[in-house]
């Protein structure tokens, strides 16, 4: 028996390949994906993530000017 015996045939092609979705199934999804994030993008950001995010920039901002 082969360690993949728990898989389908044809699962090796879609982990090479990746799966395709037809157009529509991608607007689908896209929407679907739009409605759950939507709430969250409203949200106030927490002051310290703010200043974390703000301290990263910065530190980039300098990384990039010393190369």
């Amino acid at each position: 028996m082969s360690a993949n015996s728990n898989t389908p045939p044809s699962a090796a092609s879609v982990s090479v390949h990746g799966p395709i979705l037809d157009a529509r199934t991608r607007l689908r999804l896209g929407l679907q994906l739009q409605a759950l994030y939507e709430p969250v993008l409203d949200e106030v950001l927490d002051p310290r993530l703010a200043e974390l995010l703000q301290q990263l920039e910065t530190d980039r901002e300098a990384t990039d000017v010393g190369q």
